[in-house]
């Protein structure tokens, strides 16, 4: 796990420039640093050492010839077969690296798809004057790219793309909207003006010629749709085979790892499985609380007994966060409302020693595990409110509205408000955190037509796309993969992670175990009871405790911590916010006093994630 950067073009100072990205990465790779330039690319990275420690697997790594240069940040699991189909190449190393570097020199594009692993890449043909940016299928490892002029400029971090003194820090303020409605930018933009990411399952081709991005792995197309012809037995016995190996695979380490255990479904069966194949006690690492009701700490311990893990519980105060608070937000690249829990675990995990850990990311958006699964196969059956205009139903959602007062009352009001029911137009209101009505009172800029998720999902799995042919709760998978997934949680982890040098790797996200669970059909997955298939896929690895224990999410007592530790610091936070022409200061105001009066249209979320964003906007001069 890395940091990676470059400028493509003929910039006179382009050492210097790529020096002081590299070191803005600095927090992602303490092992070394290596910089290569040469009359039309400058390279840079920053190495976190996993696999094969030797001063040999440092990058920028040549091929060689010196014709072909690699920067790489990330993992490929299946590295050593990989090799083994590449006898004429002579290689230096025992890493994942090379293999990439001489697959690519091989294959072109082509080698991506035999590779399974999360990656991001820059790879340079000196002879063609080309440079290839590449990441991984499920967009696990980030990749931002600009321009300037005709120059191209990469990295893994946007605030290295800053250091670069070709991007301007300027506020992005067509995306202003979606932020303050998703607490994210979803899709290819970010909040900084000019600045973009690689989509997941892309590679960006750039040569004097042309600049293009091409897809090398689709998701919705990738679906195994052979589950219609499968029985239930043998749909379990595939999905627990699939989930061992994607398990297995994640455990090629040349140094201490452990995994996140929350007592949960997902993160107990990852411990579980991988706690089978380790020789030694698996590490584990969980986050409790003084507020009982916020805490899982008797759960992660009846799993951390069951497996026999060296256990470690790391207490958090709300004064503990204070004091972790300037140097997390400091660690944000982009901003959002739900990245400070990585961080602080994160934080416990490397100052134990460890340098990769295993994370249950993805359980619940590829099994069904969220609400949003059954409420939307439920709304299927209520069509016949489609029947009625459009003013009847939005009376018939104002009148509940007013009766049961609430955030799930507004989105049913928006959702049976709309022309169809499928699940584009259901699901952009699922994930939402402030509604449309609320940022045109909060912003006095003008809002996009259309949200990035509602465009996504419709790009993907509408009705008109190859992707409808997917079950209905694979669509809705699809949707969470896409956007929350990609935007928020692998966001967050990424950034908040790498502030420590740490690497998490996500079984759930191997996409073969992914193609496979997408084509299952929703006889076999509907939530009966929460995430059923995936249980029972499991047989008895699970203690019966942990299965039927109620949900709880990784959230901290936020609610609380706002209105008494935290209350000083949203409030001058929201003033300044107000405080830019952007914003309207009146109406966040309000909303600021409606969460402090108790308003259940205003959770603390509807918060946090604008005292987040101002001290994102400060701390990094965006303006």
């Amino acid at each position: 796990m890395c940091g990676i950067n470059g400028i493509y073009g003929k910039i006179p100072d382009s050492r210097e420039r790529v020096a002081a990205m590299t070191q803005a990465l600095s927090h992602r790779g303490p092992d070394a640093e290596g910089i290569f330039v040469d009359a039309d690319m400058a390279l840079g990275h920053r190495r976190l050492s996993v696999i094969d420690l030797s001063d040999g697997s440092n990058q920028p790594m040549s091929d060689a010839s010196g014709r072909y240069t690699l920067v790489f940040n990330g993992e490929i699991y299946n590295f050593k077969s990989l090799r083994a189909t590449l006898g004429a190449y002579h290689f230096q190393t025992s890493g994942d690296t090379e293999v990439l570097l001489a697959g690519l020199i091989r294959w072109g594009v082509g080698f991506l798809k035999e590779c399974n692993g999360m990656f991001a890449f820059g790879f340079w043909d000196a002879q063609k004057k080309e440079l290839l940016l590449g990441r991984d299928r499920l967009g696990i490892k980030p990749l931002y790219y600009a321009r300037s002029g005709e120059n191209l400029i990469f990295s893994s971090e946007i605030r290295s793309l800053l250091k670069s003194g070709l991007v301007p820090k300027a506020l992005n303020k067509s995306v202003l909207g979606e932020y303050l409605r998703y607490q994210t930018v979803n899709g290819s933009n970010t909040l900084v003006d000019g600045v973009f990411i690689l989509p997941p399952g892309a590679v960006m081709t750039v040569n004097e010629d042309e600049e293009r991005i091409d897809t090398f792995w689709d998701l919705a197309r990738s679906a195994e749709m052979g589950g219609v012809r499968q029985t239930y037995s043998d749909t379990t016995n595939l999905i627990r085979t699939r989930f061992e190996k994607a398990v297995e695979s994640r455990l090629v380490s040349d140094v201490p790892f452990g995994a996140f255990l929350s007592g949960g479904i997902d993160s107990s069966a990852i411990v579980g499985v991988a706690a089978g194949f380790s020789s030694k006690p698996l590490r584990t690492f969980t986050v409790t609380f003084d507020e009982a009701e916020f805490s899982e700490a008797k759960y992660a311990r009846m799993v951390a007994d069951k497996f026999q893990t060296d256990h470690n519980e790391v207490r958090l105060s709300p004064n503990a966060l204070i004091e972790d608070l300037p140097a997390a937000i400091a660690a944000m690249d982009h901003p959002s409302g739900d990245g400070i829990n990585t961080y602080v675990v994160s934080k416990a995990a490397k100052e134990s020693g460890i340098t990769m850990v295993l994370s249950g990311l993805g359980g619940d958006e590829l099994f069904a595990g969220y609400p949003i699964f059954q409420q939307i196969s439920e709304l299927q059956g209520k069509k016949w409110l489609l029947s009625f205009p459009s003013f009847m139903r939005r009376a018939m959602g104002s009148a509940r509205a007013m009766a049961v007062p609430g955030v799930a009352s507004e989105k049913i009001t928006q959702v049976i408000c709309e022309p169809y029911f499928d699940t584009e137009y259901a699901y952009q209101y699922s994930r939402e955190v402030a509604s449309r009505e609320v940022n045109r009172q909060l912003l006095n800029v003008p809002l996009a037509g259309s949200s990035a998720v509602f465009d996504m999902v419709h790009a993907g799995v509408g009705y008109d796309t190859p992707g409808f042919r997917l079950p209905l709760l694979s669509r809705i998978s699809y949707a969470e993969l896409t956007t929350y997934l990609q935007s928020v949680l692998l966001r967050d982890t990424d950034q908040m992670s790498m502030a420590h040098a740490l690497e998490v790797r996500v079984p759930f996200l191997d996409h073969a175990l992914v193609q496979t669970v997408l084509g299952v059909p929703d006889k076999f997955k509907y939530p009966t009871s929460p995430k059923k298939l995936f249980v029972d896929a499991m047989g008895d690895l699970l203690p019966p405790e942990i299965v039927n224990r109620p949900k709880m999410g990784f959230s901290f007592p936020f609610d609380q911590w706002l209105r008494n530790e935290l209350k000083s610091f949203c409030g001058d936070h929201i003033a300044a916010l107000g405080a830019r022409p952007e914003f309207n200061a009146k109406a966040l105001g309000q909303r600021w006093n409606a969460f402090l009066k108790h308003d259940p249209r205003v959770g603390w979320s509807r918060i946090w994630y604008l005292c987040i964003l101002e001290a994102w906007l400060s701390q990094n001069g965006i303006n």
